[in-house]
This record gives C-alpha cells, structure tokens and sequence, in this order.
C-alpha cells in the first residue's frame, strides 16, 4: 500500500484543534472549522474551505460569528471581548440603533465623492474614503501574514493603517509592506523608559509614517475577564516585535499568559503621562501627533490647547472603562467644544455604512474601524481586509446617494434624529 502523506498550506493550523474522521476512500481527513484537507493516496494535500460551509460574507456584521469558525475560542474573544460586564462594548454598537436618517431628496446623486484628506502633510494625496484601519495588537494570532497582509489591504483600499506599538511584526516591516500608503500612522503606548519612548517615535519617522497616535485611555489594562477564563497567551513563536529591546525585561516569554501580558503592560505603561507629555513629543519629532482615547469635551479642549494636530474619541472598544459612554455619543459636545481646530476622529461600533454617515453627520470627520478588519485577516488573509473594505465603502457610498449627499461637505447634522426610546 502507497504511503499517505499529509501536507497543510494556506492557512494558521496552530490556531485550530485538527479533528480527525474516517472517510470511505481516506481513513483520515483533516478538519479545521469550515477548512477541510483530504488525504489523496500519493499526492500530497493542501487545506481549503469546505464549501458545506459558506465562507463568504456579505457584511461587516457576519464576520464575528465566521472568524469563531477559524480561530481558537481563546483567540477570537482576545479581539471580541471587552471589560467587565462589557456593557461598553454593546453600547457602541447600540448608540448606532439609536439615531435614525432623515435623507434629502431631489439632489444630483450621479457622481459620489467619497475622498478625504486627513492633513495638510498628504500633499494633495487623498484617502478614499473617512475610514482608517485602527491599530490592533498581535494580528499574527489572527493569520500568518498578520500586519503585513493588512497593510497591504490599506494600500491597496488607498486609505490610512494606524500600526500598534504591540503588533508582532516590527513597525519597519510594516512600513516596507505600506510602500505606496497615502497615510501611514504609529500608534505609541507611552512607556515610563521615554528614551526607549523616543527611540520609537523616531524609528517611526526614519520608516515613513506619517504621523504618531498615543494611546492615553490606557495607563493600566483593563478588566478582560474572558482572557483569564480562556488562559489566553500569546504564541510561543511570536513575541510583541517593537518592545524586545525595551530596557525592562519581563519574565520568560513562554509564561506569558494573559496574567502575564497584563503585568508586563502595567510595569512599562508610564501612569503619570499629562498633557506636559505633548510638549515633550514636539522636542522629538516635528510629524503630526493625535491622541486617541479622549471622551471628555474638556479633555478634548487640554488636548488642542496642549497642540495636539488631532483627536480620536474612543473607548479602546470597550475593553478598559466599563460603562464609559459610547464614541458616537460623545462626537457633538465635543464637536462644539474644541470648533474645527482640528480633526476628530472616532471609533467603536462601526459595522455599516449608515454607520460611517451618521459619524460624519454628528461632526467626525472619520471614523477608525477595528475588529471587523481583524476578522476579515482571520478568514481569508489580504484578501479578506480587502473585502472588508470595499464592502464598507460601497456601504457607505450608497448611504450617500439614498440620503442625497454628492460628497462629504453635504453632511450635515440635520441629516440624523434620535430614534424616540419608547421605540426602540
């Protein structure tokens, strides 16, 4: 009897338990969520979907429940989850529900002019449309290409990818993976080492990127019980790529669960960051410096006082503050607070885009979308962001004509109503 041999290409097995059942003309064939590899005497067998299992998705709101298919439980609630009861993490998506459209009518719709330009730095180079990519950590957990593979799929969707301070693939191998990015953005966990802080922002700037983002809702991790529950950890083959030189060494890398994680991110997390810190980054660096994770009016006035070149309203996804308002809910008070000094941008809950429209409507001027883009990477790789994206666009490009904006001057707040309570 001829040998069978077993070799699996396209996708991150070690992410997914291999079931293993019998079959009439192959006693072996290999399963992995809606992947199937078959076992074919003499020849070696690559992995595929399993066409029994519908892997498209037409959605952005399909992904969630199709990436739990392809990533083990302890992966996929990593990106899903959030703190606490995780009441945040509803409430982003339900402040959406809770606005209604009230389109124009009878308005020249023909041509649809979705571009954006974010800054003055972009020299006339536009992104396609209000939407960035926001930064994600270990995307390397999600698909074997990870951060390159999403980065190219920025490139590809001409708009911006914001890199995190803990992707597992170095911000310099992003950059080379960006080549042709109308907008690529260094995301900058502050760490109380501000030599090794600067170290990174001028790393950032020597490979290109455009412009620093600092997390400031994060001086300690949040309560993400679903980590402790799945022992979540990260791979013993990867490692957060732009902290290995931090001065602090941490414990042994393959007792890092999520206990671990959260330790070595509060003992290198500088706690006693104030708005002095944007002065001292405009001593390192004279590219563009957002913050994200303001949701405060009067925060978001010490910010534009303090000279930052923008704003990102956010709750981190619902994963720190419990309870803190929804982005969406914040956008017009803080709209009104800080006038059109400078852009704000939000995050949290995008899935549509009717989404993106009543974003615009309430005063952003983009929006920043996350984990459906890491489950677009989890199904399907590049291609799978792409997807993502487009679908987003065509979204939102729709929305427009339906409620009779040509382009993105035409939106306006009186374009969105509270939907009344008692109704919902």
């Amino acid at each position: 009897m001829r040998s069978r041999r077993f070799r699996i290409v396209g996708s991150e097995l070690s992410h997914n338990k291999l079931a293993f059942r019998s079959t009439p003309r192959c006693p072996r064939q290999i399963t992995a969520g809606p992947f199937v590899a078959r076992c074919q005497v003499g020849r070696s067998t690559s992995l595929q979907w399993d066409m029994s299992e519908d892997p498209k998705f037409y959605n952005l709101e399909e992904v969630d429940a199709l990436a739990l298919k392809v990533l083990p439980k302890a992966v996929h609630d990593y990106f899903a989850a959030g703190a606490d009861t995780e009441t945040t993490v509803q409430d982003n998506r339900q402040a959406f529900q809770r606005l209604r459209l009230v389109p124009r009518v009878m308005v020249n719709v023909a041509n649809i002019d979705l571009t954006y330009e974010l800054l003055d730095l972009m020299t006339g180079r536009k992104l396609s449309m209000p939407v960035l990519v926001a930064p994600m950590s270990a995307m390397l957990m999600a698909h074997k290409e990870g951060e390159p593979a999403t980065a190219r799929a920025a490139v590809k969707a001409n708009t911006s990818m914001i890199v995190s301070t803990m992707a597992t693939t170095s911000l310099e191998d992003v950059a080379k993976a960006s080549k042709g990015s109308p907008l690529l953005i260094f995301q900058l966990y502050v760490q109380r080492d501000r030599d090794f802080t600067a170290s990174l922002i001028r790393r950032a700037e020597r490979s290109g990127y455009g412009a620093i983002m600092v997390t400031v809702d994060s001086p300690r991790v949040g309560n993400r019980e679903a980590d402790e529950r799945n022992k979540y950890r990260i791979r013993e083959d990867l490692a957060y790529q732009n902290l290995k030189d931090l001065s602090l060494r941490v414990q042994p890398h393959d007792k890092i669960s999520a206990a671990g994680t959260v330790n070595i991110f509060n003992s290198n997390m500088d706690d006693t960051l104030t708005w002095d810190f944007v002065t001292w980054v405009k001593t390192v660096t004279k590219i563009p410096l957002f913050v994200k994770g303001v949701l405060s009016p009067r925060d978001a006035l010490s910010a534009v006082d303090a000279g930052v070149d923008g704003i990102v309203l956010s709750n981190h996804g619902g994963r720190q503050l419990d309870h803190s308002p929804a982005p969406l809910d914040m956008v017009s008070s803080v709209r009104r607070a800080i006038g059109t000094r400078v852009p704000l941008l939000m995050d949290g809950g995008i899935r549509r885009g009717t989404d993106v429209l009543k974003a615009l409507a309430l005063g952003a001027d983009a929006v920043l979308l996350g984990r459906p883009v890491m489950f677009g990477l989890a199904l399907d790789g590049q291609t799978g962001v792409e997807r993502i994206l487009d679908l987003l666009k065509r979204e939102l490009e729709l929305a427009m004509v339906l409620a009779g904006c040509s382009s993105l001057q035409d939106i306006s707040k009186d374009l969105v109503m509270e939907y009344p309570t008692s109704m919902l």
